[in-house]
C-alpha cells in the first residue's frame, strides 16, 4: 500500500497551493478537476471496445449458438466457395 500523507503533509500542501493560487481561486480551481474527472469518466464507458465487449457478453441464452469446430470449417468453407463464384 502506498504511503499517503499525514495531517501536517497535507496542511502544508494545501498552505503551498493557497499561496501560488490565492484564496479566492480556490473553489473554481476544485470546480475544474470535479468537471475534468467527470468528463474522463464518461468518456472511459463510452468506450467502443468496452461497449462492444458488452455486446458480445450478452447473458440472453436464446442468443447464443454453439458449433463444433467441424461445423465452423464447413461454415467458413462454404462461404469461401461462395465469394470466389460471385
Amino acid at each position: 500500500m502506498p504511503n499517503l500523507p499525514g495531517p501536517t503533509e497535507l496542511i502544508i500542501i494545501l498552505l503551498i497551493v493557497m499561496l501560488i493560487f490565492g484564496g479566492a481561486k480556490l473553489p473554481k480551481l476544485a470546480r475544474s478537476l470535479g468537471e475534468a474527472k467527470t468528463e474522463f469518466e464518461k468518456s472511459a464507458k463510452k468506450d467502443p471496445k468496452a461497449e462492444a465487449i458488452k455486446a458480445a457478453r450478452n447473458d440472453d441464452d436464446d442468443d447464443k449458438v454453439t458449433l463444433s469446430k467441424s461445423e465452423l470449417d464447413a461454415l467458413l468453407l462454404e462461404r469461401e466457395l461462395k465469394a470466389k463464384r460471385d
